[in-house]
């Protein structure tokens, strides 16, 4: 029996949904960072980018655990001397939600050539509405962690 090499010609988008409305970020990010790579498929190659299509909604309804809320600081730099901005988890989901999942997922993939596709391939938006209904997108279901 030989080893399967997946090669971009053979892969098969599929792609999913899933409403961030109380899901924990890391538990969500997880989930999402998985599909986007394709380490759930049988045929999972490292150098080959063999992930899914993952929409995630309700952005603004994603679950901080602890006092993640007003502890966790997103920084960012403009490059010039004593520039350093930070911004609170409760400020940045009042400017931006989206960048809270987004940059919890991109800091779960692998640092390599094929993270920017894997990226473009994950659609976040604020609210329930989205544009990608005529693509049939499944429902995916992350477990909370909290229990009956």
């Amino acid at each position: 029996m030989k080893t399967f090499s997946q090669k971009p010609a053979d892969v098969t988008r599929t792609w999913y949904v899933v409403d961030a409305t109380d899901i924990p970020l890391g538990r969500l990010s997880t989930e999402v960072s998985r599909r986007l790579i394709g380490k759930h498929k049988p045929t999972y190659t490292p150098h080959t980018d063999g992930g899914d299509y993952i929409v995630v909604i309700n952005s603004d309804k994603v679950a901080l655990t602890g006092a993640k809320e007003e502890g966790k600081v997103y920084y960012r730099h403009s490059g010039y001397i004593g520039n350093l901005k930070e911004r609170t988890a409760a400020e940045q989901r009042e400017l931006d939600s989206r960048k809270l999942i987004s940059d919890a997922v991109k800091g779960m993939l692998p640092k390599n050539k094929l993270s920017n596709g894997r990226l473009e391939r994950l659609k976040i938006y604020k609210d329930a509405e989205h544009t990608h209904a005529p693509q049939q997108p499944k429902e995916m279901t992350i477990k909370t962690g909290k229990k009956a």
